[in-house]
């Protein structure tokens, strides 16, 4: 195995992983600002960093690519 391992490798093995908006959307083949949408929508549940910026669970992400869906807590 390579000394130097890609961000999404590092971040796939890590429990409770998160993934960046492109990340998502180059999962599912959309385009970013779909998977945005999705988030407001509330097909998807969003985490904001302090910066503002989205991010999803991984577990999610790939929970709703394998067709089961994960229950997600209300953020009313």
């Amino acid at each position: 195995m390579s000394p130097q391992m890609s961000a999404s490798t590092t971040r796939t093995e890590a429990p409770g992983a998160l993934l960046t908006p492109s990340e998502v959307a180059s999962m599912f083949r959309v385009d970013p600002k779909t998977v945005t949408r999705w988030a407001k929508a509330g097909k998807l549940s969003a985490i904001r960093t302090l910066g503002g910026h989205r991010r999803y669970s991984e577990a999610e992400v790939r929970s709703l690519l394998n067709g089961v869906p994960q229950p997600r807590d209300s953020e009313d």
